[in-house]
C-alpha cells in the first residue's frame, strides 16, 4: 500500500473547499437547474429540513436528513415526461423531492483526521460524497512529521519533541482532533482523484500500468441502440456511472459506440431543449444532432422559458414562453459552426462525442482524461471501429489504486535448438 494513502488525511483535501449550503427538497426544479449549473460537482446533494430549530444535530440525525444526489440526467428525464412537456412552467415549479432518487447511502460523514485510504475504501463501497466538518480549531497530521492547521502548514515539531510524541501525532484519529461541528464541506470522488493524480510518483508503478492489467475495466454498463427512441434510456436510469452508451450494431454482432446520454454531458445544457429532444428523437439523433438545414416541417418549434438559461437567445429577460426553432446546438452539446455558404448537410458532434480510451491505456492517462473533461467515466473501445468493450469510472480507479498491482513481467522467452 502506498504510504501517501496512509499519511494523508481527508482534512488535506478540504483546503479551499467551499462551505456546504444545503439544497432543500422543497426547492423547485428551476432552482435546482441553477444550483447544478453553479456547482463544481455536476450534481447536488438534496436535504430535508431540520425538524426543529436550535436542536443540536448529531451525525446520525444529519444523515437521516440527506435524501440523495440530484444530477442533470434526472432532471432532463423528468422534464421529458408527457405531462411536463405539455406544461413546462408547472414542471419547472415542481419540488425536487419528486425528481431526486432517494439514496442516503451516497453520503457519509467523516472526521477530518480520517486517513485517505479509509476514505477510498468508503467510496469503493458506493459513497459518492464525504461530509467533512470545517473548523478553525481542528489540528491533525497530514504528511509524515508535519502538522496541518486550518489549511496552512506549520513548522515541524520542535527538535526537543521526542519520538513517541511524533508517533502519536502521526496516528490520525478522533482523539487528535478538536472539532467544532458547525460548518461542513463536501468532498467528491473527483476531488480524491484530482489529489491522487498529483501523487503519481508515490503510487508507482500502478499509474503507468494499463487499465486491462489492473482489472479496471468494468463490463457492467448501460447501452441503447441508436435506432431506439432516446427516451428509452431513461426507463431505468443507471446508477454509477450515470450514463447510457448509444451504440450501433456491426455486421459481426458487436457494438460501436457513437455517443452517450449522461449526466456529465447534460451538465450545463439547455434542459428544456434537451428534454424535448429526448422525448422526440431517436438515441442516435439525440447524440449526433439534427441537421440545421433540414426542411422547416421536419424541425418542430418548442417553447423555452428564457429565465432558465438567461437571455442568450433574446427575450430581454422577460421570462415569457416563446417558440424557438429546435436545433441540436440548442441542447448545448455543439460548439461547431456552419458556414452559410457551405451547403453542407453533415451532422455535427462536437461535445457530444463520447470520451474513449483503449484497454492498453495507462491508468494515469484515463485519470487525466476524466479530470480534464470533468467526466465521471471513460468508455473503453478496441479497434478502429470503436467497438465498445467496457467502461472505467471512479470506482474502478479507486479499486485499482488500493487493491491491485500490475502483474510481474513474463520471463524472457528462450529458443532451444535441437542438436
Amino acid at each position: 500500500m502506498a504510504s501517501v494513502l496512509v499519511y494523508h488525511v481527508v482534512g488535506d483535501l478540504t483546503v479551499a473547499k467551499p462551505e456546504l449550503v444545503e439544497f432543500m427538497e422543497t426547492e423547485t426544479v428551476e432552482a435546482a437547474i441553477k444550483a447544478i449549473g453553479e456547482s463544481t460537482e455536476g450534481g447536488i446533494p438534496v436535504w430535508r429540513r431540520k425538524p426543529q430549530k436550535g436542536v443540536t444535530e448529531n451525525s446520525e440525525m444529519r444523515l437521516q436528513r440527506f435524501v440523495g444526489i440530484l444530477n442533470p440526467l434526472d432532471i432532463v428525464a423528468f422534464l421529458a415526461k408527457d405531462g411536463c412537456l405539455q406544461d413546462q412552467e408547472k414542471a419547472m415549479k415542481t419540488p425536487v423531492s419528486e425528481v431526486v432518487v432517494p439514496n442516503n447511502s451516497l453520503l457519509k460523514e467523516v472526521d477530518p483526521a480520517t486517513r485517505l485510504i479509509d476514505a477510498l475504501e468508503m467510496m469503493k463501497q458506493g459513497v459518492k460524497r464525504l461530509l467533512v466538518p470545517k473548523s478553525v480549531i481542528w489540528k491533525g497530521v497530514s504528511k509524515k512529521f508535519s502538522i496541518l492547521y486550518n489549511g496552512k502548514w506549520l513548522k515541524n515539531i520542535e527538535a526537543g519533541s521526542n519520538a513517541s510524541s511524533i508517533a502519536n501525532l502521526n496516528r490520525p484519529s478522533s482523539s487528535t482532533a478538536n472539532i467544532s461541528k458547525t460548518k461542513y464541506c463536501c468532498l467528491s470522488r473527483e476531488d480524491v482523484v484530482r489529489f491522487l493524480i498529483g501523487c503519481l510518483g508515490a503510487l508507482a508503478p500502478v499509474p503507468l500500468s494499463s487499465i486491462s492489467s489492473l482489472g479496471a475495466i468494468s463490463s457492467h454498463y448501460s447501452s441503447i441502440e441508436a435506432s431506439l427512441p432516446a427516451v428509452e434510456a431513461t426507463k431505468k436510469l443507471p446508477h454509477d456511472p450515470s450514463a447510457v452508451a448509444v451504440v450501433e450494431s456491426t455486421p459481426d454482432g458487436e457494438h460501436k459506440i457513437i455517443g452517450e446520454i449522461s449526466a456529465c454531458k447534460l451538465w450545463k445544457c439547455d434542459y428544456l431543449a434537451a428534454a424535448y429532444a429526448l422525448a422526440n428523437l431517436s438515441a442516435g439523433q439525440f447524440v449526433m444532432g439534427v441537421e440545421d438545414n433540414m426542411s422547416p416541417r421536419s424541425v418542430p418549434d418548442i417553447g423555452v422559458n428564457s429565465t432558465v438559461k438567461g437571455d442568450s437567445n433574446g427575450t430581454n429577460g422577460s421570462g415569457s414562453m416563446r417558440l424557438r426553432r429546435f436545433s441540436s446546438r440548442s441542447i448545448g452539446f455543439f460548439g461547431n459552426s456552419v458556414s452559410p455558404n457551405s451547403g453542407a448537410r453533415s451532422m455535427y458532434r462536437g461535445r457530444s462525442a463520447p470520451l474513449t480510451c483503449k484497454a492498453t491505456s495507462s491508468l494515469a492517462a484515463v485519470m487525466a482524461q476524466m479530470l480534464s473533461h470533468r467526466a465521471t467515466h471513460v468508455w473503453v473501445t478496441e479497434g478502429e471501429d470503436d467497438v465498445l468493450v467496457g467502461v472505467v469510472g471512479y470506482g474502478e480507479i479507486m479499486h485499482a489504486v488500493t487493491n491491485r498491482r500490475p502483474p510481474p513481467p513474463p520471463p524472457p522467452s528462450t529458443v532451444s535448438t535441437n542438436q
